[in-house]
């Protein structure tokens, strides 16, 4: 739960920090430039929140790897809760406006992080997780997160190293096989989700792992 909170923060003071002309840059989604990216962050925020105050009695169905769904085909863009996401942002106008809304949202989530109990079972897409699983879950969400907002911009800060080794070591289980020792966490996680193809030499050393990919998580 620790790392879900330096996670977030990392990602909301790279978003603080970015000029207002790096809001227009495309970013790592496919379809959405940064001003966009920052627009689903405040979403996801609310996501955290809604979730942490949905307390259930049931049995957990899902665990921190569990909770996430491999999709066949990577997003277009087209999918009308990410075309409402387009429009929502660009109505914000000012990216002032956007940083605002997910200083305010996103801090609110981080302290219902810090104040949940650990082994608080919440209800979220129709499945039952503990509130430890569930935020350790958003590691990976926002470590994904944090290198699309920064793919297009070199002078961004990136994610936390224990972020982004958490996030391998999860996408290894969810994709029951490890990536190769010489990858950095970064490019395993970037070619292992498919937000960029494998060098021809990476694929050498992926060897018949690489006709798996990419895992789309959703």
């Amino acid at each position: 739960m620790d790392l879900f909170s330096r996670s977030w923060t990392a990602l909301r003071a790279a978003v603080a920090e970015l000029p207002d002309k790096d809001f227009a840059q495309p970013s790592g989604c496919t379809g959405w430039l940064v001003r966009d990216l920052v627009c689903h962050l405040v979403i996801d925020a609310q996501d955290v929140l809604i979730t942490l105050v949905t307390p259930v009695e049931a049995e957990p169905t899902r665990d921190a790897v569990t909770y996430w769904d491999v999709a066949e085909t990577p997003p277009t863009g087209d999918d009308p809760l990410d075309a409402l996401i387009v429009r929502l942002a660009a109505a914000y106008q000012e990216p002032w406006l956007l940083k605002f809304h997910l200083d305010d949202v996103g801090s609110a989530a981080g302290r219902a992080a810090e104040l949940a109990d650990p082994g608080l079972r919440v209800g979220t897409r129709d499945e039952v997780i503990t509130a430890a699983d569930y935020l350790s879950a958003y590691v990976l969400e926002w470590t994904l997160h944090h290198l699309d907002l920064v793919a297009h911009l070199p002078d961004a800060a990136g994610p936390p190293a224990e972020g982004l080794a958490r996030s391998r070591a999860m996408l290894e289980q969810i994709a029951g096989t490890a990536f190769p020792a010489s990858f950095s966490d970064r490019d395993a996680l970037l070619v292992g989700t498919g937000r960029r193809a494998p060098a021809d030499a990476e694929k050498a050393e992926l060897g018949e792992s690489a006709a798996k990919l990419p895992f789309i998580l959703g």
